[in-house]
Parts: C-alpha cells; sequence; structure tokens
C-alpha cells in the first residue's frame, strides 16, 4: 500500500511541476500530458519499479477521468443559449468527424497490418479517456493501448489545430471549438479554452458528443471495418 502511495504522491508532483513549466512556456511540446507519463516510465524503469506497483495508487486518478468530465457541464450551461442556436452545425460535424476519425483508424491500422485487438484498441482513439477505454474493451480491442492512443491523439491534435485553423483561416469560436472537440477530445479542449471561454465550451460538448456517437457507432462499425 505505502509504495503504491508513493507513486501516487510522485505522479502529482511531477503532473504539478509540469503544469507550472507549461504555464510559463505554454507549448506543445511541454505538455504536462506529454511530460508526466514521459518522466514517470523513465523513473519507473530507471528504478525497477513493476507496473502493478505503479497501478496500486496510479488507478485513483484513473478513477477521477469520469466525475472530473462532469465537470465539463458548468461552462455548457453558461453558454446554453448559444449552442441551441448552433445545435444543429455542431451536431452534423461532430457526428462526421466521429465517423471518419473511426473508419480512417480502422484503414490505418489495416495499412500497417495490425493485428485485430491493434485495429479495435485504435478505432475509438479519438474521444476522451474513460469512453475510449470502455469502447475498447467492448469492440475487444485493449483498453490501455487505447489510452495511448488518446494521449498521442489528443497531443498532435492541440499542435496541428492552430496550424490548420490558420491555413483554412477558421476564425468562428464554434468551428473552432468542432474541431478541437472532436480531433482532440480533452487536450484539445484544454487548448480551446486558451483562445476563449466559448470555444473552450463548444469543445467541451463536441468532445462529450463524439463519445456518445463514438459508443454508439463503433460496435456497429467494427463488424464491418474488420474482416
Amino acid at each position: 500500500m505505502i509504495p503504491g502511495l508513493i507513486c501516487l504522491i510522485v505522479t502529482l508532483v511531477v503532473y504539478g511541476l509540469s503544469k507550472q513549466l507549461y504555464r510559463i512556456r505554454p507549448r506543445v511540446y511541454l505538455s504536462p500530458l506529454l511530460i508526466t507519463p514521459l518522466v514517470l516510465v523513465i523513473g519507473l524503469i530507471w528504478i525497477s519499479v513493476p507496473y502493478e506497483t505503479y497501478h496500486s495508487g496510479g488507478k485513483w486518478l484513473s478513477a477521477l477521468l469520469q466525475p472530473a468530465t462532469i465537470a465539463f457541464a458548468v461552462p455548457l450551461y453558461k453558454y446554453y443559449n448559444v449552442l441551441k442556436k448552433h445545435a444543429v452545425e455542431i451536431l452534423v460535424s461532430v457526428l462526421t468527424g466521429s465517423v471518419v476519425a473511426m473508419i480512417s483508424s480502422a484503414i490505418l491500422a489495416e495499412w500497417m497490418h495490425l493485428d485485430a485487438q491493434l485495429v479495435s484498441s485504435l478505432i475509438p482513439r479519438s474521444v476522451t479517456t474513460p469512453i475510449a477505454m470502455s469502447v475498447s474493451q467492448v469492440i475487444g480491442g485493449v483498453p490501455n493501448i487505447t489510452a495511448v492512443f488518446v494521449i498521442l491523439t489528443g497531443l498532435l491534435g492541440a499542435m496541428l489545430g492552430p496550424m490548420v485553423m490558420k491555413l483554412f483561416r477558421i476564425e468562428g469560436e464554434v468551428a473552432r471549438g468542432v474541431l478541437f472537440g472532436t480531433s482532440a477530445h480533452g487536450t484539445g479542449t484544454s487548448k480551446a479554452f486558451e483562445l476563449s471561454s466559448l470555444t473552450g465550451t463548444i469543445s467541451s460538448i463536441s468532445m462529450i458528443l463524439a463519445a456518445l456517437f463514438t459508443l454508439g457507432v463503433a460496435p456497429m462499425l467494427i463488424s464491418v471495418l474488420i474482416r
């Protein structure tokens, strides 16, 4: 129990320090979601700590993902009228983006000749971690591998998002929010809130809708995409 508690405390300290660093230099490559796991993995390997030992303490942080997602309800309530006004555009855009993300993931995995289990692990990569892991388990994937794909997708989305907005001259807050929330889930939403409160809110609802669409569509698509 004590080693697990120590691992939990170390994780919180590393995350806190990396977050302070990101505030000083807000660069994607210094994101706490990238720095924290890298430092922890290197440290665990260096001092030969088994994953099971780390997970005995780290699992409590994983358990907080679901209630943390519910916290997005606060900005949703604040901008309810805006969301209602653009409801159709948001729904259609997120549904299209979610389906494209799943199909493109499956095609990429098949092209790389990955086995069926890895394909299933890759398909829900564009939604928030707790939902992605649940979908992965339902369709025959490996939840822990899915979590890695989710983090990579979020970091890439947050990094490439501003470039895409500049390239295609995407200036509307609703459009920017849908872009980040659908393609980069929680990490993208964090980046969206840096642009504006409304952009972050739209990203929040897009992230939640993408998770719901993926949860409903993925099991149907998996039987078609994987032979």
